[in-house]
């Protein structure tokens, strides 16, 4: 019988105008062990309060709160005795709303700026130096806080640059303390959270594998369900979480689509099974993506394709179970390890564009057949690695690098073939066997080896003119896949790694490193 879920933790909303941060806003505030949730501006606040919020958070946005068609807020949000905590966008249109003033000067301020505190035993900076560096990106400025607001912030440029009403509980600042360039802004947060809301931290990773193994339970009852596993760390947690929800209700089913790197369908097969226990289905269908990619170039074609043929092969799959099985419950779930930046990526976030279709979001066919059931959804990576440790998942998988469920096909530029795929293996095991050599696993967040392949270039081996192939290193850091830097890598690292590809890989005559940051690149290169 399915198990009534726990109790929903205290939920802080992060209202989206629009934002580029609004994630990061969520992330941090579930850094400070306190559970968030993202939702649109446009929700109407009846609905926002139904969610019985303990706190709200306002989002910056694009907007400017006077221009025709700017996202508004109804005033009865900021009466409902809810704390809310107006960032950027969100703090002037709690002024403008509440009857404070913001003008359009032309005095604008981006980037690092100089914040100097007025009150410094205020409810958000108690505890903080009067001078501090804050990150700001504003056209508008607030030159007159609300009625029973106290001004407790100003710059050069704003008067007003962060006000408080503790007596209403209704805060703001004009800057973006969730990014880390904003020196104290995390402890800003905290303030507002633990002192202006009264919120204790007490939301953990226990905290979600209980939540979640409730919700599938409720979710799936005592239906079977699949789970698709591609060798990365969000399917194995995916998995994991799930079959510790539904035991042996769940088969998870590898697709060997030809697009695996080198040794992943082998450690897929031992180490997971013998991690978890879990019923594993192994279906070869490299020859059924192989024929399905053909001459397609075009990256989100190839996502595309990947993403209906994966759903067509765990169709399959479930139609076999079932006749394995026929007097036992339906097989009615797809299980799924989407993660809160793929949902962004492929547009899922409010006000976001699509950037690329990820294989298990944009890329999943219309006529699909299967409930999903996608218990990371809402989380970011580190916090996955995290659940999986909770589960008990062996350090090798959760802590391996991200990997991409296209797989190698994402990582051809240009038509993916047998022979191609077999070249990029190569330089790919080698360059990871390198990075693991020297160390560097745990300082690079992920390193995609990228085939050009409908590229090639001059080269001399062996005394001879060669026109090969460029292979590219993309090394990045990054806390959570929303935004990364390149990794600066000892030169001696990618000497080595530079002259085992030429000289171990066929048809590869030149290595080249990729030193640009997301944004504006992506980690993929498609």
């Amino acid at each position: 019988m399915p198990t009534a879920p726990s109790a929903a933790p205290d939920v802080v909303l992060v209202v989206d105008f629009g934002a580029q941060y609004a994630q990061l806003i969520a992330r941090r505030v579930r850094e400070a062990r306190v559970y968030s949730e993202i939702v649109p501006s446009t929700m109407p606040v009846a609905e926002m309060l139904a969610k019985n919020p303990k706190a709200i958070i306002l989002s910056g946005g694009p907007s400017s709160v006077y221009e025709e068609g700017a996202p508004q807020l109804d005033r009865s949000l900021f009466e409902a005795g809810v704390p809310v905590f107006g960032m950027c966008y969100g703090f002037q249109l709690m002024a403008t709303t509440l009857g404070g003033t913001v003008d359009n000067t032309g005095a604008r301020e981006y980037g690092r700026t100089p914040l100097t505190v007025t009150k410094s035993g205020s409810t958000l900076f108690e505890g903080t130096p009067e001078h501090q560096s804050v990150w700001m990106s504003h056209g508008d400025a607030c030159s007159a806080a609300p009625e029973g607001f106290t001004v407790t912030a100003s710059t050069n440029v704003v008067p007003v640059a962060a006000f408080e009403n503790d007596e209403k509980k209704l805060y703001g600042v004009q800057y973006h303390p969730e990014v880390m360039h904003s020196t104290h802004g995390q402890q800003i947060l905290e303030h507002f959270l633990y002192r202006g809301a009264g919120l204790a931290p007490t939301w953990t990773t226990g905290s979600i594998v209980e939540e979640q193994i409730a919700a599938i339970r409720e979710q799936v009852g005592d239906r079977r369900a699949i789970c698709g596993l591609s060798g990365g760390v969000d399917s194995a947690v995916a998995a994991a979480l799930v079959q510790k929800a539904i035991g042996d209700q769940l088969t998870c089913v590898y697709v060997d689509h030809g697009l695996m790197r080198k040794g992943e369908t082998e450690q897929v097969e031992k180490d997971f099974v013998a991690a978890t226990g879990v019923q594993l289905k192994v279906v070869d269908a490299q020859e059924r993506f192989l024929d399905a990619l053909k001459g397609v170039s075009d990256p989100e074609e190839k996502r595309k394709i990947i993403g209906r043929e994966f759903i067509r092969v765990f169709e399959q799959a479930q139609a076999e179970i079932i006749a394995e099985a026929p007097d036992e419950t339906p097989v009615e779930f797809l299980v799924q390890g989407t993660l809160y930046p793929d949902i962004v990526e492929s547009g899922g976030g409010t006000g976001t564009a699509n950037i690329k279709s990820h294989h298990n979001v944009g890329g999943l066919p219309e006529d699909l057949e299967f409930q999903l059931v996608e218990p990371l959804r809402q989380l970011f990576k580190d916090e996955v690695r995290m659940v999986g440790q909770e589960l008990g998942l062996p350090e090798e998988i959760v802590q391996r690098q991200p990997f991409p469920g296209p797989g190698l096909g994402i990582r051809i530029v240009g038509e993916v073939t047998k022979d191609r795929l077999d070249l990029l293996r190569e330089a790919d095991a080698i360059a990871r066997e390198e990075l693991t050599s020297a160390g560097l696993d745990r300082e690079i967040w992920q390193c995609p080896v990228v085939l050009l392949a409908d590229v090639r270039s001059v080269g001399v081996q062996g005394d001879g003119r060669t026109y090969g192939h460029p292979i590219v290193l993309r090394p990045v850091s990054s806390e959570d896949a929303m935004t990364a830097d390149w990794t600066r890598m000892p030169y001696e690292v990618l000497a080595r790694i530079s002259t085992r590809i030429t000289n171990e890989v066929r048809d590869v005559n030149r290595v080249v490193l990729d030193c640009t940051s997301k944004p504006p690149g992506t980690i993929e290169w498609e």
